[in-house]
Order: C-alpha cells, then structure tokens, then sequence
C-alpha cells in the first residue's frame, strides 16, 4: 500500500517522543527533522514540506503542547490535523447538474490510467442509482476505445463511439444523445500524451468549450511522485480543473502525489483507485488518509467495505445459526468469502489501527485456501456435523484437498473452540 515507509518512519519519531515523557523544545525540533525527511524521502514536493513543517512546529513549540501532560499526543493530533488540512480537510464529490446530465471531463497523461479509472467511477455512480454514459473521446490511442468498450460491458455501461471523428464533435453528439435516452451522468474519456503538449491542450480546450463540462477530473498516477505533481500543475493552467483523482494507491507508490497535490493546485482529490478490479475505487477521504499514514487504522473505510462485501440476508441468517449454537463448517466457508470479497487480510490490516505495522506474509492467506479446500473436500452431513468425522474420514479429506491430516485435525480443533465461544 501507498505510504507504507512513510507510516513507519513517522510512526518511529512518535515512539521516540513518547518514551522521552516531558518535551524539550529540541526535541520537538528534532522530531519535526525526522518528519521532513521522511516526508522527501516520499517524494512530496520540497515546497509543500516545507510549509507543513514549519506550521507544525510553529504549533508544537506552544506552551500548552510542552506543558501538557501527554505532549507526544498533542503532537500527534497536532501532525495528523495538519495532515489533513494538506489534503483538503473534508471529502468532496461531484459536481452534479441539476438541470441536465452531468458531464464528468476525465484528463490525464497516457499511462495515468484516465480509461479504466473513468470506468470505475462510472460503475460507482452507476451503483449509486445513476445512470451513466461512458464517451470514446481518445482516437489516437491503439485499442482506447475497445478497452472502453471492454470496460463498459463488464459494468453493463453503454459506451458512445464515433470510431475516429474529431473527438470536439464525438463529446458534443454524446451530451445530446445522453440527454434524449435518460442518462443523468456522461464521462468524457478524452486523449492523453506521455508529457503536456499544445496540440493536446488545445484539443482539450475545444471540449470544454463545446460541451461546457460541469467538473474536469485530472487523473493522477499515485506512483509518479514528483512528475504527477508537475502534470497537475501543466493541466490546472491550461484547463482550470475541478478536481483530482488518484490512481494506482495501492501500489508500492512512496504516496508523495497524495500529499503535493492538492497544496500545489488547490483542487481537491476526490476519489482514489485502489486496486485492479473495476470495483476498486473510493471516495478520498482526507481525515482517513491522514490517520492510515499516521499508523492509527481507517475503521471507518473499513466498516463501509464490510457493509459493500456483506450480504445482510446470509449476515442475519449466520447470526441466528451462532445464537442458536448451530454454526457449521458452511458458515464458517461463508465468511472466508466475505474476507475475500473486503480484499483479503492484507488490505484489512492497512485499515485497523497498528494494523500497519503486522507484516502480512505473516498472516497466512494460502491458509484460507488449504481450509476452503478442506471444508469442499467433506460430504454435506461432515460439513454440517463435524463431530462425526472419524480417523478414516479424515485421511479421505486430506487425500481430497492435498493437505494432511494434521491440517484436517488442526481445523477440527479451531472450529471446536469456535463453538465454545459461542456456547458462552
């Protein structure tokens, strides 16, 4: 996950702090010396760095932070307040039309990924009882539009293609098309370039001015640092963008794009990818961010994940079986699918609090697969009444799942202590 080094280089400068007690005004100075350097190492912008630090330690040299009686928490809140206010302090959305359908103008650099990241935010609306319409804008591009197309139909959102008219009329002809079939959301997948140049701005500039977009979305690299940072300053001059969208922050990015971004153009970041599939995206919330870089979890993302993941019927049903003691090895299948469906263990321990700092390897993933084989490797009545699984039944298993019987009695055992809990 993006911010993974910084998490831990910051998370170490509090401990130190907070094993020290009373807080010297050096040693605020020398903590705001391991943030700095922490944040460059992260690739945010030297400027933004600058003033983060200085507005930090301007508030942390307060006498009511060194007179505290718990100063390496103020320090804390202070850092992870700042923290926020650098992103944007509150959660934005979109700006919707009231009048007509809303026309979402996706730019970016190629390789941003403005087409699949577009697609995404389709299919959230779409979930969120819109009506979208993706729009082929990208002519130049080998394959643009058929991994638009692609797209469109894995998330049953139609797409408006011209093959390779002027991309200016495509946008035009689509809003109007939109506005005669029922669609309330259009989003403009227009073309990109490895770096900012006057004949794509300018193109850019010309479907803005015919279709007069109610917000242009910049879509920004997570993993390009610095370069990001530049792009989004090119875009915002020429275009004057509304907004900010985050791509790839789930990978091995430093996160400096997250954190430069929105000091830089003074737009805000709205949503965020956060993984490959077309359902990985989500709004940006500021306040959570600064929390999971500080090491202090996201229980609230992780919380509306649970609830995106649950199926509430099968949710009520499972807690009625453990009510009435009469929870079984299916049950149990049942939830290993609901892990899966949050995004596995890994990701769930990015949310909770410390969870940073567990190593996931450690948290042994292939284990849910030997154990779902192991649960599909018994007949329907062992599933159901593990107790009558005897020596050559569980030989049978192991044989079936390609585990061993230690395996096939080390879950008996976990499943019996799960029923004990809850007996009590």
């Amino acid at each position: 996950m993006a911010f993974e080094g910084l998490t831990e280089k910051i998370s170490a400068t509090f401990k130190k702090l907070r094993g020290k007690g009373r807080l010297k005004e050096a040693d605020v100075k020398e903590a705001m010396r391991e943030i700095r350097m922490a944040l460059l190492e992260a690739d945010v912008s030297y400027k933004v760095v600058k003033d983060f630090t200085k507005s930090v330690t301007e508030r942390c040299i307060g006498a009511d932070v060194l007179e505290s009686l718990t100063p390496a928490q103020m320090i804390v809140k202070i850092v992870n307040e700042e923290l926020c206010k650098l992103m944007g302090s509150d959660t934005k959305h979109i700006n919707i039309n009231p009048n007509g359908p809303t026309v979402v103008m996706l730019v970016g650099l190629q390789g941003a990924g403005k087409t699949t990241n577009g697609s995404k935010l389709a299919g959230l609306m779409k979930r969120q009882g819109k009506n979208p319409l993706l729009v082929a804008c990208d002519i130049y591009r080998p394959a643009a539009i058929q991994q638009l197309k692609v797209c469109g139909e894995k998330l049953g959102i139609p797409v408006f293609e011209k093959g390779t008219q002027d991309p200016v009329q495509t946008a035009k002809e689509a809003v109007l098309y939109a506005r005669q079939h029922g669609h309330d959301m259009v989003f403009l997948d227009t073309a990109g370039r490895l770096h900012v140049d006057e004949a794509l701005m300018n193109e850019l500039k010309n479907i803005k001015a015919t279709v007069k977009p109610d917000e242009i979305m910049l879509v920004v690299d997570a993993m390009t640092g610095q370069d990001a940072v530049n792009a989004a300053q090119s875009f915002n001059e020429w275009l004057d963008i509304d907004s900010v969208m985050l791509s790839k922050l789930d990978g091995d990015a430093r996160g400096g794009a997250a954190l430069s971004v929105r000091a830089i153009t003074g737009k805000p970041i709205k949503f965020a990818g956060i993984g490959e599939k077309l359902e990985d995206i989500e709004p940006f919330h500021p306040d959570r961010m600064a929390s999971r870089i500080l090491g202090m979890g996201d229980v609230l993302s992780l919380i509306e994940r649970a609830q995106d993941a649950a199926d509430e019927k099968l949710a009520a049903e499972t807690a009625k079986r453990m009510m009435e003691n009469r929870f079984d090895m299916n049950d149990m299948l049942d939830q290993f699918a609901q892990i899966r469906k949050m995004g596995g263990v890994g990701a769930m321990l990015n949310m909770l609090p410390g969870g940073a700092g567990i190593d996931p390897s450690q948290m042994d993933e292939k284990a849910f697969d030997r154990i779902e084989a192991m649960i599909h490797s018994m007949t329907k009545e062992e599933r159901e009444k593990p107790s009558i699984i005897n020596p050559k039944r569980k030989r049978r298993i192991a044989a079936g799942s390609g585990t061993t019987v230690a395996d096939v009695n080390k879950l008996l055992k976990q499943f019996e202590m799960m029923q004990k809990m809850m007996k009590q």
